[in-house]
């Protein structure tokens, strides 16, 4: 784990892993008190996740509204102002144009990590002068889960009973998105 002056981790989480719901939840509660990292994000990247809820998963303008305002109520500190001129020239070597936007607010951030799904948009050598890391939602909760077991398995176990249900069905959920990480708690206890 890599410790800043204020001891904070920092993961920018890309539109792609704040999209689907038990994901999201999942990293969030990761990042509640005690929490393991700080979250980051963007206007640019909750634009997104409103524009995708709405148009992938039919949410509605009302629905997402909600959700975006419970997200930045929980974590009124995640969100980092991007300066438009920055999007230029600086991060050219992010393939995909439309992902220049979350590799500057890892550097506005001050990020150690990306976590995306969309791992080939960020490569290592883009990467590397910012001294930003790119994981997927698995290697990232597989991480956290080798920091503090203990913690991950209880905030899943939280999550649980908040859904009114138990862990497994909470692994189950994630199983799809991170089956390594959902194979690794699946047989683990506190």
């Amino acid at each position: 784990m890599i410790l800043t002056p204020d001891n904070e981790y920092r993961a920018v989480l890309d539109a792609c892993v704040l999209i689907p719901m038990p994901l999201c939840d999942t990293l969030l509660r990761l990042a509640e008190e005690p929490s393991l990292y700080r979250p980051l994000w963007s206007a640019s990247i909750l634009n997104e996740v409103i524009r995708n809820l709405q148009k992938k998963l039919g949410r509605t303008p009302d629905q997402c509204e909600y959700r975006i305002k419970a997200m930045r109520s929980a974590f009124p500190e995640a969100e980092i102002a991007v300066p438009q001129e920055l999007l230029g020239n600086a991060f050219e070597c992010v393939p995909d144009a439309n992902d220049r936007h979350v590799l500057a607010a890892a550097v506005c951030g001050s990020a150690h990590v990306i976590v995306t799904q969309n791992v080939k948009h960020f490569p290592q050598e883009c990467l590397q002068p910012f001294d930003v890391l790119c994981h997927t939602p698995d290697e990232f909760l597989i991480h956290q889960f080798h920091i503090s077991p203990t913690q991950v398995l209880t905030k899943l176990d939280e999550q649980a009973v908040n859904l009114g249900r138990d862990r497994l069905y909470v692994i189950n959920g994630l199983r799809r998105m991170t089956p390594n990480f959902s194979a690794l708690v699946s047989g683990a206890s506190i």
